[in-house]
């Protein structure tokens, strides 16, 4: 079944044949037939990759009123790179439709110009959430004729913290809008936005929820930490074709992996929130453009990024979340081709692995990474197939022959290839001489293949129950960590603060998860927030000094508040208490 029975405008139909786009995803074709129907609400679940923005971005092209300026559509996204990405294909597919006017507003850029875009006319707006709130509260963006509002990777935004946000945004479209709510995942934090926003909504999901692409092969390699950089360059060098992203937990951590690659020669680059966005531009141009053949970046930085054909993703550290891992691995087998997700873990890791298997419905391989030997036999092989493959100009290159061929000519067929050999191939010759296996071996099987079933006694963390507050992951009894540390901020409610900006803030910059952030207090001038004290020193080492919103913070040790004036602890707050006089 084609484009042309999912009851699409002509115009349309001719900007996808433009594309060389034929038949539908399967996010295209179950949902656009509903959503032109315009009467309920939306929940499409799929995974990224799998044309989720042509799914929403023609529905909604095939809803404006061109005799109107006014803004009708909504877009709303987590990052930059997304929100630009969604405008060009919007702008793409609207090819046909002169008329329509898309405009995207960022953080980063000018809000001056943005909003002279705006004010020239813009029937679409696709926004990330902090820059459009501060357009309306300019009232440089009119939401009062907006008929759709569509929520992208939801599950994402409200991983960054843009919960508060996304509330304020969405309680000032009119009552008659229709949202279409898209994500990968269903957590519990997107279940309560649809809950509350959305009526009857029509759901329809590609795959099962919460599970990754079924085309993504799941491989882990298991050694010990010291060989986690070798076991890298080993996968690497064992893949002469790689075309990859390498997910590391910190900006440190990122620049330091990224760092080594190129110092040892490989095509790589970093990206993370300590670069100016001009650098990050740079970094992901020349990673589409594949001078970059591996960009090692953290998971804040990564989220919208698309690109085509990544073969691999390796996680260098795995995330906490399952969720954070499914979409790190989403980045690759997208538009329906297939992937590798390979995580390298240690010993004390493995029942990371068997908990992912369990929440995400998916089954890991194990593989070993290759012997020095095979590697080098890798390499040779392929470098004598590009050399057989390589088709010569003859006219282009006939001129320096000749000389070429006196001073070869002493040399035999064999010497010949030994040479050049010799000349491309030092350096795996050199550095796998005499490496050592690097596989680690698990010797407790027993154990492995009883993880899940005896999780709770051993008192692992469990995540937090609906209803919970704050960020701490509790334990049954819904008890928050005892081991806390208490922080302040040097900015509050008059610089205009809120909580999701300051959970952005310190995952970003200590490279820790939104869990391990407790309560958040604002006061006018100052914030206070407290994290696992398992956090405290990456918050103390990596967030003392930083920006927010354009102005200089600085996050400081703070006491505990006096004993009578803490707040009760969130498992405590509904209960009911007894009138004066009783109990």
């Amino acid at each position: 079944m084609g484009f042309t029975t999912l009851g699409l405008k002509t115009e349309l139909l001719q900007a996808i044949t433009d594309m060389g786009f034929e038949l539908p995803m399967p996010i295209q074709k179950e949902a656009i037939p509903v959503l032109l129907k315009g009467e309920r609400d939306f929940i499409g679940l799929a995974q990224t990759g799998t044309g989720k923005t042509g799914a929403f971005g023609l529905a909604l092209l095939q809803h404006i009123d061109t005799e109107t300026s006014r803004t009708q559509g909504l877009v709303i996204c987590p990052t930059r790179e997304l929100c630009m990405q969604i405008t060009e294909e919007l702008k793409t597919f609207s090819a046909r439709l002169p008329r329509v006017r898309v405009t995207a507003v960022y953080g980063g850029a000018s809000i001056a110009v943005q909003i002279n875009q705006i004010k020239r006319g813009a029937h679409i707006v696709v926004a990330t959430p902090g820059r459009l709130l501060d357009l309306i509260r300019r009232k440089a963006v009119l939401l009062g004729e907006v008929s759709r509002v569509v929520l992208d990777e939801a599950d994402e935004m409200l991983n960054m913290g843009f919960q508060e946000d996304i509330d304020a945004i969405l309680s000032q479209i009119p009552e008659h809008r229709r949202i279409w709510l898209f994500s990968a995942t269903m957590p519990r934090e997107v279940a309560r936005i649809a809950q509350t926003y959305l009526t009857d909504p029509a759901e329809i999901t590609v795959g099962n929820r919460n599970q990754g692409a079924e085309n993504i092969r799941h491989l882990y390699g298991m050694m010990h930490e010291k060989d986690r950089y070798q076991a890298l360059r080993r996968l690497i060098d064992f893949t002469p074709d790689i075309f990859g992203l390498v997910f590391c937990r910190t900006r440190q951590e990122t620049q330091t992996v990224a760092e080594n690659l190129m110092h040892d020669g490989y095509m790589a680059d970093a990206l993370h929130g300590d670069m100016s966005q001009a650098q990050r531009d740079y970094v992901m141009r020349k990673f589409r453009q594949k001078t970059i053949r591996m960009l090692v970046a953290t998971d804040v930085a990564a989220r919208g990024l698309d690109v085509n054909d990544i073969t691999h993703v390796v996680h260098y550290r795995l995330p906490d979340e399952p969720a954070i891992y499914t979409h790190r691995s989403g980045r690759t087998a997208r538009a329906g081709k297939s992937g590798v997700s390979l995580a390298l873990i240690n010993m004390r890791e493995l029942r990371r692995i068997r908990e992912l298997e369990q929440r995400g419905k998916f089954r890991f391989e194990q593989m070993k990474f290759p012997s020095g030997r095979a590697i080098c036999e890798k390499q040779l092989f392929a470098l004598m197939t590009r050399l057989v493959e390589t088709k010569a100009n003859q006219e282009d290159i006939a001129h320096y022959l000749p000389p070429v061929y006196d001073l070869l000519n002493d040399l035999s067929k064999e010497e010949l290839i030994q040479r050049l050999i010799a000349v491309e191939f030092t350096r795996f010759l050199h550095h796998y001489r005499d490496a050592a296996d690097i596989n680690a071996t698990h010797h407790n099987e027993p154990e492995r293949r009883r993880f899940g079933a005896d999780r709770a006694s051993r008192g692992e963390r469990r995540a937090p129950r609906d209803g919970q507050a704050d960020g701490f992951r509790r334990s049954e009894r819904g008890r928050a960590p005892a081991n806390t540390k208490r922080f302040s901020l040097s900015a509050g409610g008059q610089d205009y603060v809120n909580k999701g900006a300051v959970v952005r803030l310190i995952c970003e910059k200590a490279g820790i998860e939104s869990t391990m952030i407790g309560s958040i207090e604002i006061k006018p001038d100052r914030t206070y927030f407290e994290v696992e004290g398992a956090a405290a020193s990456r918050v103390l080492k990596y967030a003392r000094s930083a920006s927010l919103d354009g102005r200089s913070v600085r996050v400081d040790p703070a006491e505990a508040p006096p004993r009578g004036k803490q707040r009760p602890h969130p498992a405590r707050r509904n209960k009911k208490r007894p009138p004066r006089g009783e109990g």
